[in-house]
Parts: C-alpha cells; sequence; structure tokens
C-alpha cells in the first residue's frame, strides 16, 4: 500500500471499524482478519487493537468478556447507540466529501479535455 493510500486509510479506519461492528460483535483479531480479506492487507494487529482502545475509552462500544479455548477472555466489542450516532455523522461525512471530491476530479476533467481541444 502506498504512503498516501496509508495517510488516508488512518483517517478512515475509525469509521470503518464502527460500520464493521455495526453489522455484527466482534474481538480485535475477527476485525484485522476481515480487514485483511478485504484488501487491507498491510493493517497491523496492533493498530486495530490500539483504535479499539480509544473507541471503547470514547464510550462508542460495548464491551463483553468471553471466555476463549486458548489463554484469556476475548473481549467482543458491539457498536451502542452513541457509536451509532457516531458512525452516521461519519457516513454523513463521507458522503459530502466524496461528493465534493468527485465534482472536483469531473471539473479537472472538463478542464483538461477544453484544454487540449483549444490546442
Amino acid at each position: 500500500m502506498s504512503k498516501q493510500a496509508t495517510e488516508m486509510l488512518k483517517g478512515t479506519l475509525e469509521g470503518i471499524v464502527l460500520a464493521i461492528l455495526a453489522g455484527r460483535a466482534a474481538y480485535g483479531y475477527e476485525i484485522t482478519s476481515w480487514l485483511r480479506d478485504q484488501g487491507f492487507s498491510d493493517i497491523a494487529e496492533g493498530t486495530i487493537y490500539a483504535l479499539l482502545v480509544r473507541i471503547e475509552q470514547r464510550g462508542l462500544v460495548d464491551v463483553e468478556k468471553v471466555p476463549s479455548e486458548k489463554g484469556p477472555p476475548r473481549k467482543v466489542y458491539s457498536l451502542n447507540s452513541q457509536g451509532q450516532e457516531y458512525l452516521d455523522e461519519f457516513w454523513t461525512t463521507w458522503s459530502f466529501l466524496s461528493e465534493r471530491l468527485e465534482q472536483l476530479r469531473h471539473t479537472e476533467q472538463t478542464d483538461t479535455q477544453t484544454q487540449e481541444e483549444e490546442q
């Protein structure tokens, strides 16, 4: 993954994780595995765990300790109502930004075509 893609992902990863948890409760390794399966192969497991700690501290998720067959209990995260509100705001912001970026790209392409035609 390019440095630019990595930086863009950092800015959206919290929303992505909350969106995963909106679909179902999960523990850290499950989230990391799902992201890797979706092509986010460069995401370190530690990155997800640090993010989960932050969103837990901010009250966006509920945490349940579930016994594990191997080792200590797992922390299973589920989105709560405050997290859902935050996620809704994330999607609103995402829609706004993506629409504006598409407009900008379209304007840039139109300007480039006009310049080429004038030459």
